[in-house]
């Protein structure tokens, strides 16, 4: 991980030269790309589940 990573993004993230990469080198790029992807996913819905159990609590009924 770069520490570039552990910083807020604001804005679009540059993008990686692929020029250069190997296919090997490119093949492990989309494998970290794809487990980035689940992280994110995994915290939407753990975040949604958060909302869901917070906007159960302040229902009217």
């Amino acid at each position: 991980m770069d520490e570039e990573d552990l910083t807020p993004q604001k804005g679009p993230r540059k993008l990686r030269e692929l020029d250069s990469l190997s296919i090997g080198e490119l093949e492990e790029y989309i494998a970290e790309l794809e487990a980035e992807i689940r992280r994110v996913r995994e915290d939407i819905d753990r975040k949604q589940r958060h909302r869901a159990g917070v906007e159960g609590l302040f229902k009217r009924g």
